[in-house]
């Protein structure tokens, strides 16, 4: 079972990007973010004619998270329960016996901001679901966009990115070692301890033909997962297609189920 995360940046823009890599690389669940569609112009026949099955949320020009699966899409839940947000950022849904939690983690701008002190307080959100989520549902996956680099081998230059950095500060790599401890791994590190291997390049800068990246998408196992996740990886090749999305797909492949 490959489980994988895409932020598309546009899904409308990058539709035929996600159509191409469905069929060449064929995973079974598909977690996407940015789709920036409203509802109703989710592309739901086209991707059902691929061969995947949707649920999904969205706003007109920013956010949106979706899932598509290969198999049928049960018990899904659009947002963090209990927690008020206007945002589309958050979805679930178990899929061949195996819950998936999709984030598109707030970028909180820059600390000392109030965008930071709501992505502080979204992630404290995210840590109790994914609590609850963990008791009803031990075969957890939670993926996404996080904003978040774990480490100094998640980013090309710890002298920048650094504790007082948006997307590196203490704060938020605290927050993600806190949703780890509930019994999370990334499934990446699982498999590769290098550094420098990335899902996403600015677009300025020439930062992608420079490699000049943040290894921010994430793909988490649960511990009842962490043997099944047999392989995981990032797939840069989208990367490199003419009007690409900024990010490019992490996925696991899980030998059970």
């Amino acid at each position: 079972m490959k489980i994988a995360s895409w932020n598309v940046n546009s899904l409308n823009v990058r539709l035929p990007h996600l159509q191409q890599w469905l069929q060449e690389f064929a995973p079974d669940v598909v977690g996407l973010q940015e789709t920036k569609l409203e509802d109703h112009k989710f592309p739901e026949d086209a991707l059902l004619a691929a061969g995947y099955r949707s649920a999904f949320v969205g706003q007109k020009t920013y956010n949106g998270v979706a899932i598509l699966a290969r198999h049928p899409i049960g018990d899904v839940q659009l947002g963090i329960p209990g927690f008020d947000d206007a945002q589309a950022r958050a979805i679930a849904a178990t899929v061949n016996g195996v819950r998936i939690v999709n984030l598109y983690v707030v970028n909180g701008q820059d600390i000392g901001t109030d965008k930071y002190a709501y992505k502080l307080r979204w992630l404290d959100a995210v840590h109790a679901w994914v609590a609850d989520e963990l008791q009803r549902h031990p075969k957890l996956v939670v993926l996404g966009d996080f904003n978040i680099a774990p480490d100094d081998r998640d980013v090309h230059d710890p002298m920048v990115w650094n504790d007082d950095h948006i997307l590196t500060s203490t704060a938020e790599r605290g927050a993600l070692r806190g949703l780890l401890e509930l019994g999370l791994h990334d499934a990446f590190r699982l498999h590769h301890d290098d550094a420098g291997i990335f899902s996403w390049w600015d677009y300025r800068q020439a930062a992608f033909r420079r490699d000049l990246g943040l290894r921010i998408d994430l793909t988490l196992v649960s511990d009842a997962l962490k043997a099944d996740a047999i392989q995981a990886g990032i797939d840069r090749t989208p990367r490199t297609w003419e009007r690409a999305s900024d990010h490019t797909p992490a996925w696991v492949q899980l030998a059970a189920g």
